[in-house]
């Protein structure tokens, strides 16, 4: 079974002052923060979740998503 660090994560700052951390390719996977480590705490905690979720309905996480980022100039 894979684990978080098989997959590329995000942590950026959110509109509302707090920031949010997710895995772009795990659908619901984007927990929230009021620092930066907080919100990667609990990234790990709901990647687990949905780890577990997976496993006790014998699925596949699914494979990484390679992503792109472009400046806006």
């Amino acid at each position: 079974m894979k684990s978080l660090q098989d997959y590329t994560t995000v942590i950026r700052p959110d509109d509302n002052g707090t920031f949010v951390a997710y895995i772009p390719a795990i659908s619901g996977c984007h927990p929230w923060g009021q620092t930066p480590d907080e919100a990667r705490a609990e990234l790990v905690f709901v990647f687990e979740i949905i780890r577990e979720e997976c496993q006790e309905q014998g699925r596949s996480l699914p494979e990484d998503l390679e992503l792109v980022v472009a400046n806006a100039s």
